[in-house]
């Protein structure tokens, strides 16, 4: 690129600063550099996860700016880079937007060292690894089994790259879409997700995903899919590991996902201090798994959307930089259930 940043040994130390002192950030990821590989992406991508980056990648692809380094016929030649005109579109723009002149990119599609159906699998894990990850639809659980079974993020991402139609429809199905608007933007097409019935914005992929599984009431079955899609992959790296204690987390991260429409707060019990020991991680301390009965109250009251659309207007849309997905969750002690229930009756 002939830009110069600070190094990746300074660029970690940092991430673990800003992880243990509560800081939010999002890291900027570019897609389709020169030198490039999909190896090299993917495993940069679990890197960055792996250092403590828990809120937000957000993903660009590359384009090539008028007068730099990539503007030069020689120097694409030389990375064997496939320029594409593209119009320029923003995350989360209005559809009813209507310039008089539309601003035009100069996208880079593929490398010598990331070919063409190795750019569009790049393209389709980044939105998987949003949606799984930092739209925390498995948040939970993918820490717990990198932290206590050595998994990396990539073996965990990848995982859900799953074409097994009939074992998996929804998993699948998700990333066949996936997929397939990667090859859209490979033709020329937008980089985000039109959505005329949701807020008649343009949607990242990923994010459309969620609302659709929310809205069509899916989600449950996506999580019995992933139960078992993680029990495989378990399985297949002859790791043994406690059934329970996955069913729990997967239902704990289930349960946790902010809805439209919820009246009541939720009892929670679990069997783990999975709560405790997820928290923890956020934050950069590693705390071991104990088995013993934890009772939780999940908050679904204090923050509430009357309808769909205002849920993805305030939950999805606006929750983007800090993946703020999940309700709050309070640990409840026997010792002081009692005087928890007089001071929120509606509970009892």
């Amino acid at each position: 690129m002939k830009r110069d940043n600070i190094s990746l040994d300074s660029y970690k130390d940092l991430q673990h600063r800003f992880t243990k002192d509560k800081i939010e950030t999002y890291s900027d990821m570019i897609l389709g550099m020169p030198g490039e590989t999909y190896d090299s992406f993917v495993n940069g991508i679990s890197s960055i996860i792996e250092n403590g980056q828990h809120n937000r990648i957000q993903f660009g692809n590359l384009s090539i700016l008028p007068n730099a380094e990539m503007g030069d016929p020689a120097y694409q030649k030389k990375y064997g880079m496939e320029i594409i005109e593209t119009e320029i579109i923003n995350i989360h723009g209005s559809l009813l937007d209507n310039e008089e002149i539309y601003e035009h990119q100069q996208m880079v599609i593929a490398t010598n060292s990331m070919p063409s159906k190795e750019w569009v699998r790049a393209r389709a894990i980044c939105w998987m690894t949003a949606f799984l990850h930092f739209d925390k639809a498995m948040q939970i659980p993918f820490i717990m089994l990198h932290k206590l079974c050595d998994l990396t993020f990539r073996e965990l991402i990848e995982a859900f790259a799953c074409k097994k139609t009939n074992t998996f429809p929804i998993i699948s199905g998700i990333y066949a879409f996936f997929l397939a608007e990667a090859e859209k933007i490979q033709n020329g097409g937008p980089e985000y997700c039109e959505s005329k019935k949701w807020l008649n914005i343009w949607w990242p992929a990923d994010e459309l995903q969620l609302i659709t599984l929310c809205t069509e009431d899916r989600l449950q079955n996506f999580y019995k899919e992933a139960e078992k899609l993680l029990l495989l992959l378990l399985k297949e790296n002859s790791i043994e590991f406690p059934t329970k204690l996955l069913h729990q987390a997967i239902q704990l991260n289930f349960n946790l996902v902010k809805l439209p429409l919820q009246t009541e707060n939720q009892e929670i019990n679990l069997s783990y201090n999975i709560w405790d020991f997820y928290q923890n991680h956020l934050i950069g301390i590693d705390i071991p798994i104990e088995e013993k009965p934890y009772k939780h109250i999940i908050n679904r009251t204090e923050l509430s959307w009357v309808s769909w659309e205002q849920w993805c207007k305030e939950v999805i849309w606006y929750g983007n930089k800090k993946g703020a997905y999940l309700y709050k969750l309070q640990t409840i002690d026997d010792e002081f259930l009692p005087s928890y229930l007089e001071q929120n009756p509606e509970e009892q």
